[in-house]
C-alpha cells in the first residue's frame, strides 16, 4: 500500500475555511469540489493510459487516451457524493458507481447498506472518495469490497486522516495494489471517533443538516 499526502498551500488554505465552524454549506460545498479536483490530480498519476495516433494543423504525432476498462469513481454515500463533481471534472471519461456505508456510532463498526457497481470489476482501476478516514472501517470494507469483485488496484482519495484510521488500512490492505492520497493527516481521534482537530461531520456540513 502506497499513501501520499498532499503538501501544496492552496490545499491547506482550502482545508483551513473547510475546518472554519462558521463556513456555511454553500461555500463548504464548492471548497470541498474545488479541493476534490486538486487532490484527483495527485490521485490520478497512474491512471492507465494507451497511445493514439492523432493529426494536429501542423502534422501527425502520437499522444495518449484513458485506456480501457475506463476507470470508475466510487463515492462512499453520502458524503463522499460531494467530492464525485471535483473527480468527474478531471476524469470524465470514467464510470460511476456508488457505496451506501453507514457507521454505527457505539460501535464504530461500518454497514453497508446499498450498491450501485458492476458485478465484475476485473482489470478495473477504482477511485474511491470519502473526505474522512477516521477509524478507517468503512474505507476497509469500501477497498475490500471492489477487490472481491476482481479490481486490481484501489485509489481512496480523503480530505482528511486520523493516524489510528491510516494505520488500520496500511495494516488490512498490506501487500495490495492500494494507494491513499491525502490533504491531511490529522492530530487523532477523540472518544467519540472523530477526527481532531478535523472539520466535523462532512455529511452534515455540506448538506446542511443536523
Amino acid at each position: 500500500m502506497r499513501v501520499h499526502v498532499a503538501d501544496h498551500p492552496l490545499v491547506t488554505h482550502k482545508l483551513t475555511v473547510l475546518r472554519d465552524e462558521t463556513t456555511p454549506s454553500p461555500v463548504f460545498r464548492a471548497l470541498v469540489e474545488e479541493l476534490m479536483t486538486l487532490l484527483a490530480y495527485e490521485g490520478t498519476r497512474e491512471v492507465r493510459v494507451e497511445p493514439v495516433d492523432i493529426v494536429t494543423p501542423v502534422a501527425p504525432t502520437t499522444g495518449v487516451r484513458i485506456a480501457d476498462p475506463k476507470p470508475l469513481i466510487v463515492p462512499i454515500l453520502r458524503a463522499g457524493l460531494g467530492m464525485l463533481e471535483g473527480m468527474v471534472k478531471l476524469l470524465p471519461s470514467a464510470e460511476v458507481g456508488f457505496l451506501g456505508m453507514a457507521r454505527n456510532e457505539e460501535t464504530l463498526e461500518p454497514t453497508t447498506y446499498a450498491e450501485r457497481l458492476p458485478d465484475d470489476l476485473s482489470g478495473r482501476q477504482c477511485f474511491v472518495l470519502d473526505p474522512m478516514l477516521a477509524t478507517g472501517g468503512s474505507l476497509i470494507a469500501a477497498i475490500d469490497f471492489l477487490l472481491k469483485r476482481g479490481a486490481t488496484d484501489v485509489t481512496a482519495i480523503c480530505i482528511l486522516a486520523a493516524p489510528e484510521g491510516l494505520q488500520a488500512v496500511e495494516q488490512a490492505m498490506a501487500g495490495r495494489d492500494v494507494t491513499v492520497v491525502l490533504g491531511s493527516v490529522d492530530e487523532r481521534l477523540n472518544e467519540h471517533g472523530y477526527i481532531v482537530p478535523g472539520l466535523g461531520d462532512a455529511g452534515d456540513r455540506l448538506y446542511g443538516t443536523v
